[in-house]
């Protein structure tokens, strides 16, 4: 596991280093501002002196197009797990607070604007349990948000203070219907819907929604069909296959959203991984019928690094986005290691070249284990809290996904851009003020030249990433 590393004053004096840092600097670089990740110093999002080095000139250039645009973008977030509540709920309160604070803060943080839950419990959570455990209850009268009382609704309250409330938009999946209305008669080892209850199923998402808004002051701004519809999992799971969950959209769950007065919130179907992208695209969005209550997709990495799936699906499709729900390093093991972090940037940037909108991490917060789960499916997450020690780490993931969640704001567009360092990995953005963001990753083990824009030769180093702003 990786040491703690930073801390929240460590984000707060980058803001205002920057600006000391730009004035120091030459009249062609002074519009530029520059932070730095890097694995053999201790730099974690430092600012750097944002100026062109001196020796032999780049013989390669990163250029970028700002009149050139591509997709809208909708944030970055994370998962608020039942599992990431109990974490967090093991420190005192100033420094769960503190953790919060760097991911939720838009200015003290790393700006998280979007937040993912589960609608009943998921396999990162203490044990299973649903909002409705009555068998036969078809007018649900006994839906509940108790069981998210205790530990789950607390920290979406916190979350969302520390973003600025409703600036946070927060999605809700379901693993599994109650264990009554599913074939196997349980919420895991798969099992399907049963037809009778689907009108049942989706009047539930409703009473969530309601409960959550009417409740707790909470707008549920998505909702996933189901969280991977084709994964026979030993824990909560539910089986669709595309023209299931095709049909469960048109006949059920659209129309009683409408009918709800909730046909702005965005629905989204998939919430899987690329290689069935396309197949549950063409299923669902290819249906005018069931594509006029879905606002887009959501996708998941653990099988295939096709991102172009997601450009053939926007040529299709290119009214319905697509949104990235969730992603994590599995198994438990390499905790923090640093391949990790560039593996989320490496992810994300092969995404948004594709078209996706938007990217939401799997648990914000973890023990040292990559738990709890209650069925031993243990994983890496960017933060990691010793429950024993109490020690929380800070590690390169948490830092590689700030390299784009802090600069790249809600709104901003992707613009053209080029790299003619095939060692580099490259991306732009120019934001809805007009700056242009460069993200800029060296997974080599030597440094890397490349010449930016008016800014002259870059040098990266070994194994880093760099965020350039280019400021209005």
């Amino acid at each position: 596991m990786t040491s703690p590393i930073g801390s929240l004053s460590h984000l707060v004096t980058a803001v205002s280093a920057a600006a000391a840092l730009g004035a120091t600097t030459a009249s062609a670089a002074s519009t530029w501002t520059a932070y730095e990740t890097a694995r053999d110093n201790d730099h974690r999002l430092t600012p750097i002196a944002a100026e062109a080095v001196g020796g032999e000139a780049a013989r390669a250039t990163l250029s970028f197009e700002p009149a050139e645009q591509f997709q809208t973008m909708v944030g970055f977030g994370g998962a608020l797990t039942e599992s990431s509540a109990w974490v967090l709920e093991q420190l005192p309160a100033e420094r769960r607070a503190e953790v919060i604070r760097r991911y939720f803060d838009p200015a003290e943080g790393i700006g998280y604007t979007l937040a993912r839950t589960h609608i009943n419990s998921c396999d990162f959570s203490l044990n299973m349990w649903s909002l409705d455990d009555v068998a036969g209850d078809y007018d649900l009268h006994h839906f509940s948000l108790d069981p998210m009382r205790r530990w789950v609704l607390p920290l979406i309250h916190q979350a969302r203070t520390a973003a600025g409330g409703d600036s946070l938009r927060l999605v809700a999946s379901p693993w599994s219907p109650p264990y009554w209305m599913k074939t196997n008669y349980r919420m895991d080892d798969g099992g399907s819907l049963r037809g009778e209850y689907a009108p049942v199923w989706a009047e539930f998402f409703v009473k969530f929604v309601q409960a959550m808004q009417d409740e707790e002051g909470i707008p549920v701004w998505g909702l996933t069909v189901q969280n991977e519809p084709q994964a026979h999992q030993v824990w909560e799971s539910c089986l669709y296959t595309p023209e299931q969950e095709r049909d469960f959209v048109k006949n059920h769950l659209g129309p009683a959203l409408v009918r709800a007065g909730m046909s702005d919130v965005k629905l989204m179907a998939l919430d899987h991984n690329r290689d069935i992208l396309e197949v549950h695209a063409d299923a669902s969005l290819g249906d005018p019928e069931a594509a006029q209550y879905l606002w887009g997709l959501g996708l998941h990495w653990y099988v295939s690094n096709d991102f172009e799936a997601s450009s053939r699906v926007h040529a299709k499709y290119p009214d319905k986005p697509i949104l990235f729900t969730e992603g994590c390093w599995e198994g438990g093991d390499a905790i923090g290691a640093w391949k990790h972090g560039e593996g989320y940037a490496r992810q994300m940037m092969g995404d948004f070249r594709n078209w996706v909108v938007g990217f939401i991490d799997w648990n914000i917060v973890l023990d040292q284990r990559g738990g709890p789960n209650h069925v031993g499916n243990f994983c890496d997450a960017p933060v990691i809290v010793n429950t024993d020690t109490l020690e929380v780490s800070y590690g390169p993931s948490f830092y590689y996904i700030g390299h784009f969640s802090r600069f790249v704001k809600p709104g901003a567009v992707r613009i053209a851009s080029t790299c003619g360092n095939e060692n580099l990995d490259t991306i732009a953005f120019a934001n809805p003020d007009g700056a242009v963001v460069v993200v800029v990753m060296n997974e080599t083990d030597a440094p890397q030249r490349v010449a930016l824009a008016t800014l002259g030769t870059i040098e990266v180093p070994a194994r880093g990433i760099r965020t350039y702003v280019q400021n209005r």
